[in-house]
This record gives C-alpha cells, structure tokens and sequence, in this order.
C-alpha cells in the first residue's frame, strides 16, 4: 500500500492567526510531502509492502529506520491535520471529557501535562494524549515515534518539531502548545480516536 499526500481538510489559511499559511505551506506541501515520497522510495522491495501503514510502522520501529522515521511522520501527520480545525478548541465531548478526568483529575490537568510533554520533549519530536491499558496518558516521543510503537493508541498528538512552529512563534514552543490547546484543537477527531481505541 503506497502513501498518498492527502488534501489539508481546510484551506492554508484557515488556522490563522494561530497557524499561518506560510507555515502549512512548508509543512504540509513540502515536509509531509517529503515523508510520503521518501517513504515509498523505502517500502520497496521490504517486508511490509503491501501492509497497512500501521503495521509498516510497528513492524518497521527497531528493524528499518530510513522506512520507519517516514511512515511514522506519514502516520504522525495523517492524523496532525485532522487534529486540527478552524475555531477549534472550546468544548471537549462528553466521553473524552470524562476520560481526562478519570485519567487526570480534570481536564485542566490533562492540557497542562499534555503541553508539558510537548514542552519538555528534547529536540524533534511530538507530544501526545494516548490510551493506554483502558486509561489516557501523556507521552512524549522523539523523532517520528508515536504511542503506536510504545503499546498506546494516540487519540492527540501535536508536533514539536521546529517547522511546525518557529515560521509563526520562534522559539516559543510553549506559546504555540497553548494556542494549539485552546484554539487549534478538533476535539470531535479526538472523540472518533478515542470511540475506536477504547471498543
């Protein structure tokens, strides 16, 4: 199964002022795009040809990195686009909302351990919301890792990596953290993942 670039589900510039579209044109068009293209180059001829991408990424973590590093930043991004949406943020849905606080204490405690994972992760890399033995945790992982490959389902994740965010916030990290949190987010998408990891 190759990988396909997919369309952004908004326009380049709809996260503004949160995103620009400068910063979605570099990130989407040219660094997913990347992934996508480099990826497939690497697929060739392995094993995991013609499985599903989830089982490119568990199978390939620890054994191929070049194959691993761009199915899982294709894996990563497939979902970053959808996790977010013009005037996201505000109301989180009544499951989700009721997992944070089982989870966390409350939801409040769940957005700053989920800011502090992305915050405090080292270099490249991306911070999550996952579910893990029936509860949600927050994680941190370096480079294209996701909880996939750590026995977690991500039902949130947001990317830390400098092209996600130094276009529009420098070294700010934490400010695009809290923006992406209360402005960015499509709890629904979160709602669907967190639905299907916890049938």
């Amino acid at each position: 199964m190759s990988f396909t670039l997919p369309d952004l589900p908004y326009a380049h510039d709809a996260l503004q002022p949160f995103m620009s579209r400068e910063t979605l044109e570099y990130h989407h068009d040219k660094h997913h795009l990347a992934y996508v293209n480099n990826g497939n180059n690497l697929l060739k001829g392995t094993e995991w040809e013609g499985k599903s991408l989830e089982e490119i990424v568990k199978g390939s973590f620890g054994k191929n990195a070049g194959l691993f590093n761009n199915a899982g930043q294709h894996y990563n991004h497939l979902h970053f686009w959808k996790w977010m949406k013009p005037n996201g943020g505000g109301k989180i849905p009544g499951a989700v909302e009721k997992a944070l606080v089982d989870g966390f204490g409350s939801v409040e405690k769940a957005k700053e351990d989920f800011i502090a994972a992305g915050t405090t992760q080292f270099g490249s890399g991306w911070g999550w919301l996952a579910v893990k033995d029936g509860k949600v945790v927050a994680m941190k992982t370096p480079n294209g890792e996701s909880p996939l490959v750590h026995g977690a389902t991500p039902i949130l994740g947001v990317d830390v990596w400098e092209h996600s965010y130094y276009i529009d916030y420098r070294n700010r990290r934490p400010d695009y953290l809290k923006a992406f949190v209360e402005s960015m987010v499509n709890w629904d998408y979160v709602a669907e993942l967190y639905a299907a990891a916890t049938k």
